[in-house]
């Protein structure tokens, strides 16, 4: 994992994202400590999904444990549940 200060962030931004695109952890400091972390959008995004769908079949672990039988449209109601 690499950290990096916030001030050599600002002057080699352009190289600095282009390492965390291709994959490697980058850590942007402050003072001394851990600011942010950077990471491709599409990476993050993949991560919610993964734990999205991990909490899912958890879920349903459980529920089959306790006996109770959800049907897929039942979890698409629960999941649009107050939108829009």
């Amino acid at each position: 994992m690499r950290h990096v200060p916030i001030a050599q962030f600002k002057d080699k931004m352009s190289e600095i994202m282009a390492a965390a695109e291709a994959g490697e952890d980058v850590v942007i400091t402050r003072h001394g400590r851990d600011y942010m972390k950077l990471v491709p959008v599409e990476e993050d995004r993949m991560a919610r999904q993964r734990a999205a769908i991990a909490g899912l079949l958890e879920l349903r672990e459980e529920l089959r444990a306790k006996g109770v039988r959800v049907s897929p449209e039942e979890i698409i109601a629960w999941k649009n549940e107050g939108r829009r």
